[in-house]
């Protein structure tokens, strides 16, 4: 008898750790990275944070400085435009479609005292005009800066930069430089006259 018991006892613990544990590890992975966040019929990434040395090299990369204009595209907590103002004297834009990352980004700026040079605005960044901007900045998933790239044509102008951490922009539109940031791959490209041409090429959406 207390074989047997001892044998359901250990089919038991079995199941439950084929189907309770994989369930705990994506409640604690959604919680982790805001993987709840993105579930919403508008939201196209849940948040990641970006790693302060992956934010610094992404700046450094774009060779941001005091005259730039950086927009994030999908800005999260709001920490590449609040590092691009901070540690390079560059106004900056974020952009976000949730209320409460904004909320984050404007509490962080507050606390790092570069208010008057940084916003950031809820929205979705597909519609947003940010054909001012001199840097763009993403960390997104590749699918979606394949459907960013013909907006970043369009919007951009000449001289622009773009920089993301981890996606590229597929063999349509090559990087300019690639760089390894410890254990993330950044990406940059500069929009040129062949760009816009391209996207001079491409019907606007009806």
């Amino acid at each position: 008898m207390s074989s047997k018991k001892n044998t359901r006892l250990t089919i038991a613990a079995f199941i439950f750790i084929a189907f309770f544990l994989p369930v705990f590890v994506v409640i604690s992975a959604k919680s982790q990275f805001g993987l709840d966040e993105m579930m919403g019929p508008e939201l196209d990434a849940g948040f990641i944070t970006t790693w302060p040395e992956t934010v610094d090299g992404m700046l450094k990369l774009a060779q941001v400085n005091r005259n730039d204009l950086v927009y994030d595209l999908g800005c999260g907590d709001g920490r590449i435009v609040i590092a691009a103002a901070k540690n390079y004297g560059a106004r900056g834009v974020g952009i976000d479609l949730n209320p409460k990352r904004i909320e984050e980004a404007n509490a962080n700026a507050k606390a790092a005292e570069v208010e008057n040079l940084v916003q950031f605005r809820l929205g979705n960044f597909y519609k947003v005009d940010f054909s001012d901007a001199t840097v763009v900045a993403l960390y997104l998933p590749q699918t979606i800066n394949y459907e960013l790239r013909p907006i970043l044509w369009k919007q951009l102008k000449i001289g622009s930069r773009v920089v993301s951490n981890e996606s590229d922009m597929g063999s349509e539109w090559p990087a300019e430089k690639i760089e390894k940031v410890g254990t993330k791959t950044v990406y940059l490209w500069t929009i040129t006259e062949k760009e816009k041409q391209k996207a001079a090429a491409i019907p606007d959406p009806d």
